[in-house]
């Protein structure tokens, strides 16, 4: 009965994908707010729409998706190219905080997806949508409402050009789980970072491919980072990082060259800047390897980090 689900963690067995699983800490828990944060465009409504679908089809209970910025028209075009069926699925095209107050109250979903924080507002404010303090009167509604009813909510927003999220950062105080969807530079594949979380692991790494019919997990994220590397490549090494929970392997690449500025260019792609340096004054100091006046360039391969200690060798 969908009453019993929220007495429990909602696991991969019954509802999702094992990356998204696994990100949660073991599933969604009952009343917890979990905030997904990414560029325009890279993907977060299709992700949502496909959980939607799982846990309204697959968990036996009712959801609630909520948009701001498409019509339910547009919705059934993707959940269609999707291939959802819908069954137990409820679509909300609103932009009105009291309207989508009264239809969750009304509905009692088992999950509630609201698309996106910026895009919804109270009408009795003289602010618009997206400003800070509608984004947080917003937030903190959501917050009351999922405590309440014990009911799971995903909310989507928007990241600014810096990669941080847009509006307050109050807002991600309030959530307990917040998540980043990046992919802008990897082509047709998309890393799921855990940033924040109170039922599990952070910096946790989920990996999916964008294909025809949504994001598709990639259960061996290793077999992506390292797929396109030439083994006899000079400057470059596979080397073992945690990712949260995870072993992950992958490539960083070294490059130096001669600069032709007066204070050579440091570039750290996918490793700390400041531990980059630590590792030149060493070769200098200790090794006798003159890069004064090199530019230096590091990067790890497939939009990867490699922040533990263990990759500065």
């Amino acid at each position: 009965p969908a009453d019993g689900l929220l007495d429990r963690h909602i696991g991969v067995d019954a509802v999702l994908v094992e990356e998204i699983d696994r990100l949660l800490g073991g599933g969604v828990v009952a009343g917890s707010v979990m905030l997904l944060a990414g560029d325009p465009g890279v993907g977060k409504s299709t992700l949502l729409l496909q959980i939607a679908a799982k846990l309204a089809s697959e968990a036996g209970g009712k959801t609630l998706y909520v948009s701001g910025e498409e019509s339910s028209q547009q919705i059934k075009l993707r959940a269609e190219r999707l291939g959802i069926v819908g069954r137990g699925l409820h679509v909300l095209a609103e932009t009105d905080m009291a309207t989508i107050l009264h239809h969750l109250g009304t509905i009692s979903p088992t999950v509630a997806i609201i698309d996106s924080i910026q895009s919804v507002a109270f009408s009795d404010q003289p602010t618009g949508p997206g400003t800070i303090g509608q984004v947080r009167e917003c937030g903190l509604a959501f917050l009351r409402w999922a405590k309440a009813n014990g009911t799971p909510t995903f909310v989507t927003g928007h990241v600014t050009k810096e990669g941080n999220l847009a509006g307050p950062r109050t807002l991600e105080h309030m959530v307990d789980v917040v998540l980043y969807l990046e992919g802008s530079n990897l082509g047709s594949y998309r890393l799921l970072r855990g940033e924040k979380n109170r039922f599990g692991a952070t910096h946790e790494v989920g990996v999916f491919e964008m294909r025809d019919k949504g994001l598709v997990e990639v259960l061996n994220p290793s077999e992506v980072a390292l797929a396109s590397r030439d083994r006899n490549a000079v400057g470059s090494v596979v080397v073992p990082v945690m990712e949260g929970t995870r072993p992950l392997l992958v490539e960083i690449q070294a490059l130096t060259t001669p600069s032709s500025l007066p204070t050579p260019r440091r570039v750290a792609n996918g490793v700390d800047m400041s531990r980059l340096l630590m590792v030149i004054a060493v070769l200098v100091k200790r090794a006798g390897v003159h890069l004064s006046s090199q530019d230096i360039i590091v990067n790890v391969a497939g939009g990867f980090r490699a922040m533990e200690p263990a990759g500065d060798l």
